[in-house]
């Protein structure tokens, strides 16, 4: 049986950049991945540029687009703000391109890939794991769940009730006519309330477009119908192609901790997807980071890199998420207050988010106190 330092399981972006970095210190590193790669992923694609600045490699050549500005719309269009940056804010990529050049850049490392391995179960044993797979056992002293927002590993490993906040999203890689695609293809926009308690998206890429739904709000509610609206606002009248692809996101992060036994979990098993864009391959980018530090610190010593991993996320990552939770709460709530501030300020709350996103500024940590401080600031003018 092969014995690795690491398994990873999962070859998405929170995993394949903790075998990058894994590697790159020496330490014996295994992926171990259900598919072959290059596999499609469903997401978006947008890459904001908070994410990419911490990229430890150039990815030049998985772009799609770049865009150096952000079109946010409200109230179903009534309302408009647009911010820009003199750097790309939003790089667009395909996630199959994307994932695979982290893994690429991994393997150069010495980092060993098992594709076609689906994990079957974890024994947990004193000082070690033996993972079943679909192709054989393998063993480590430290498992890695990076398998996404379904993730079987933490399944397996403790965490039997969902503690995140999971919504709802649909995405579709639309190819429309070259009229269409012309007049779109120059704007990256977001359409909050185009869908209630959420957004409608359009993300341009290379030749056609990434289009989206989501809703913050539990219940039922008819996703494809607001597509189709969506499309009447975009002024897409005939979609030559279309493929469709439904997911879950998590916007809020696990309540019930992120270790248990010597299974760590990062990205979207985690719960750290940015609960306002719902954007998560930056910060499954960071969270892989983190616990490849946390175990290359301790010099892979068990309960010192438990301990450095929460210390990690608790510096910044942690009180930035449950600070968006209380914004995203603001934004999609289409109310008379967040209206009213909107008014007042919603070029600079536009700014803000673009800051946030572009990694100018972290998100503000006290957010209840100035969303109350900018409507008293309004009322009282």
């Amino acid at each position: 049986m092969k014995h690795f330092d690491v398994a990873i399981i999962g070859s998405g972006p929170s995993g394949a950049s903790t075998a990058f970095y894994l590697g790159k210190h020496g330490i014996s590193t295994v992926i171990i991945e259900k598919e072959t790669l290059p596999r499609y992923k469903t997401c978006g694609g947008g890459f904001v540029n908070r994410g990419r600045k911490n990229m430890p490699f150039e990815i030049e050549k998985v772009i799609e687009r770049e865009f150096f500005g952000v079109d946010s719309y409200f109230n179903n269009g009534k309302i408009h703000y647009q911010s820009k940056k003199k750097k790309p804010i939003i790089t667009m990529i395909m996630r199959d391109a994307f994932d695979n050049l982290i893994v690429e850049k991994a393997k150069e490392f010495g980092v060993t890939l098992l594709e076609n391995h689906t994990l079957k179960s974890i024994n947990f044993q004193k000082d070690k794991s033996i993972l079943n797979t679909s192709q054989g056992n393998i063993s480590t002293n430290f498992v890695i769940a990076a398998d996404g927002v379904l993730s079987a590993t933490a399944k397996m490993s403790g965490w039997k009730e969902d503690t995140r906040k999971l919504i709802p999203a649909l995405e579709y890689e639309v190819e429309v006519s070259e009229d269409d695609f012309k007049r779109l293809s120059t704007n990256v926009r977001f359409d909050i309330d185009a869908v209630p308690y959420g957004y409608a998206w359009s993300f341009p890429k290379k030749n056609h477009l990434s289009l989206g739904v989501l809703t913050t709000k539990k219940g039922k509610i008819n996703l494809k119908e607001y597509y189709k609206k969506y499309l009447q606002t975009l002024g897409i009248n005939k979609v030559i192609k279309e493929d469709f692809h439904g997911f879950q996101i998590p916007i809020a992060p696990r309540t019930d901790g992120f270790v248990k036994n010597n299974v760590f979990l990062i990205g979207d098993a985690a719960g750290f997807a940015e609960p306002i864009t719902a954007e998560g391959i930056s910060n499954a980018i960071l969270s892989g980071k983190y616990v490849a530090e946390a175990l290359i610190e301790s010099n892979l010593n068990l309960n010192e890199s438990k301990k450095l991993y929460l210390e990690k996320l608790n510096v910044k990552l942690l009180p930035e998420l449950n600070s968006g939770v209380k914004l995203s709460k603001f934004f999609y709530h289409n109310n008379t207050a967040r209206n009213f501030i909107l008014k007042k300020y919603g070029q600079h709350f536009s700014d803000l988010m673009v800051d946030i996103l572009y990694g100018d500024k972290p998100f503000p940590t006290n957010v209840s106190k100035k969303l109350k401080e900018k409507l008293k600031e309004s009322l009282f003018k």
